[in-house]
């Protein structure tokens, strides 16, 4: 799900609460930040949609993509402890902001660095971070658009629960109403490392790295594949909570946390 693509400074005042450990930046409203969940990245020109907001005890800010946004091979490529990856500190475009990012963190790089050998680690554990300038901080809300929240991080799936994502894939050609989905789990798998959902359009090449919220407005995870089998045209979803633990403790960055949004998480599209 990599896809090719071709693609007034301002100084902000940033202002943030007292530092430390929990200490959350203060978000730009939600009507008017450029910087979300659901904005496009451009890594070495492969184009991704990002899923969730994060920061750190340095008040760093993040923003989460798919690892595969910046692997080297072929879109069947997916077990990232063998595959290959830009590295590190590789400049990413971000939509809406005034300066690039920077790939600061990705499962691939650390797997392949710690020669990780689980195999549903390997397989499933598909999530990066791009560290924003801090020019663009001021510009950051962590709601997903259309439905709000997260309000946790980490959430179970059963078969027959709802699920709603946000892809904002170039290849819907600016059609908005298309990019918020409503679908339904099939399930974890893995160990617990990845869901399988069904959604009303499936996941389409630009959408990699969406966010996913649970039915109760949790980051349940980060799309990561469309699957062939067993379930045609499943997506499959990387489990946030397993992703962002797996980050936490080998990514080398301190305190990093989920952002959660300031919108209310409202759910569903149709009354």
């Amino acid at each position: 799900m990599r896809t090719k693509v071709s693609l007034l400074c301002v100084v902000a005042l940033i202002f943030f609460l007292p530092s430390g450990a929990g200490a959350e930046p203060a978000w730009a409203p939600a009507d008017q930040a450029t910087i979300h969940p659901g904005v496009m990245t451009f890594t070495d020109g492969a184009q991704c949609t990002s899923n969730f907001v994060f920061f750190d005890s340095s008040n760093n800010v993040y923003i989460g993509q798919a690892a595969h946004c910046a692997g080297l091979g072929g879109a069947t490529e997916t077990d990232g402890c063998d595959a290959e990856s830009l590295p590190l500190g590789t400049p990413v475009e971000v939509d809406g902001a005034s300066a690039p990012g920077t790939l600061a963190y990705s499962s691939w790089v650390t797997m392949r660095d710690r020669q990780e050998r689980d195999g549903n680690t390997c397989a499933y554990n598909d999530f990066a971070l791009i560290k924003l300038a801090a020019v663009d901080y001021a510009k950051v809300n962590p709601s997903v658009p259309f439905f709000g929240g997260p309000n946790a991080v980490g959430a179970t799936s059963s078969f027959g629960d709802k699920v709603y994502s946000y892809g904002n894939s170039s290849l819907r050609f600016g059609f908005s109403p298309l990019s918020p989905k409503e679908g339904v789990s099939l399930g974890q798998c893995c160990g617990g490392w990845s869901h399988d959902v069904y959604t009303e359009t499936p996941g389409i090449p630009g959408d990699s790295g969406s966010a996913f919220l649970s039915e109760t407005g949790a980051a349940l995870g980060t799309l990561s594949t469309v699957a062939i089998l067993p379930f045609p045209a499943s997506n499959g979803v990387g489990d946030l909570a397993h992703e962002l633990d797996y980050a936490q403790r080998f990514g080398g960055i301190n305190s990093l946390q989920l952002a959660l949004g300031t919108e209310d998480f409202t759910g569903g599209i149709t009354p």
